[in-house]
């Protein structure tokens, strides 16, 4: 009986575990270990801050999701991974292993002893936002995450001053200038504070601060032996396959493919499910592995708080409530998958 560890919750891992219920591996244990029962679906969290979606419309149930796999949830935090002995540590003990996969997310890059709450893990964001009854909030970071929460608390809040930092000289510096434009505009109407070209170490001005900048690793992935980036994130090839260690496989945000430039965006964590359930079956079987090849350019649909979204395509743009129907349908459908399974 060989034994399969899925460390973490997230969106390729969600994929890969409705895909082993609906076409099932013999003679494989397959243990799902998450700090939570419920994993959140980035695409529908900001309509979740300002009040659109409830928690159960963008969260998965893994214990469902688990039984429907045939896959036991183990409730426990990873901390580290003994690759000598085909070991994920957690706090409450090790998990044997013969093939372990890992998606479980970025955390954002915070100065060294910097106060606030980083958007995530979404589970503690979420948790302080529930509660918050501020009157202000600095936001640090002005990609496409730090814009589309300014707007969404903004939402849930009108009469919350909002402060929005951004260290480059342009809001969503990764979009056409167009998309550019017309959140500069947005954001200024609505009386959104912006603040350009500074770099943020903290914010003593206001009454909470919310950390929304690049990506980083948890440090363990780095410490235990893995071939990393310079950030810290797993470097995988076109398999999704450690380039190091071949018994270990890596998706979403923690992971770096080679090759590959491209941002840590939930796209690709979505994109990248079947891909990894199909290559993590092959490895079990041993059987050929299949190449996945990313996309260049994505779709980004960013709601603005008030259900018009902006999307935004390589050079081209577009904003209106249409927009914010199509993105609602596409994660409707994301989130409806897992409520089929039977």
């Amino acid at each position: 009986m060989q034994k399969l560890v899925l460390v973490g919750g997230g969106h390729s891992h969600a994929i890969a575990l409705r895909q082993f219920g609906l076409h099932p591996v013999p003679d494989v244990e397959i243990t799902l270990i998450s700090e939570a029962e419920n994993t959140p679906y980035s695409g529908l969290l900001p309509g979740h801050v300002a009040g659109f979606y409830s928690y159960e419309e963008c969260h998965i149930d893994l214990r469902s999701l688990c039984e429907f796999a045939k896959a036991e949830l183990r409730i426990d935090r990873a901390i580290g991974l003994d690759l000598a002995r085909h070991q994920v540590l957690c706090e409450a003990g090790e998990v044997e292993f013969d093939l372990v996969s890992l998606d479980i997310g970025s955390t954002p890059m915070m100065p060294a002893g910097a106060a606030g709450i980083g958007a995530k893990p979404i589970a503690q964001f979420l948790k302080w936002w529930n509660q918050f009854d501020g009157k202000s909030v600095a936001i640090v970071g002005g990609g496409t995450g730090g814009v589309e929460l300014a707007l969404n608390m903004q939402a849930k809040m009108p009469e919350l001053k909002i402060h929005l930092f951004q260290r480059d000289r342009e809001l969503l510096p990764s979009h056409n200038p167009w998309v550019r434009q017309q959140f500069q505009k947005i954001l200024t109407q609505r009386g959104i504070q912006l603040h350009v070209g500074q770099a943020v170490e903290r914010a003593t001005d206001c009454d909470a601060t919310v950390w929304v900048t690049h990506a980083s690793a948890t440090p363990w992935v780095k410490q235990s032996g893995l071939a990393v980036d310079a950030q810290g994130f797993v470097l995988v090839n076109e398999f999704l396959q450690s380039v190091s260690h071949p018994e270990v496989f890596a998706a979403g945000d923690i992971a770096t493919m080679m090759h590959y430039d491209r941002p840590k965006a939930g796209v690709f964590a979505v994109r990248q499910g079947k891909p990894l359930f199909h290559n993590l079956r092959a490895k079990l079987e041993n059987r050929v592995l299949k190449p996945y090849r990313p996309q260049k350019r994505y779709l980004s649909l960013i709601g603005t708080g008030d259900k018009v979204a902006v999307a935004s395509y390589g050079g081209f743009g577009w904003r209106a409530p249409w927009v914010w129907w199509v993105k609602d349908f596409i994660d409707r459908s994301f989130m409806n998958q897992f409520k089929r399974m039977i």
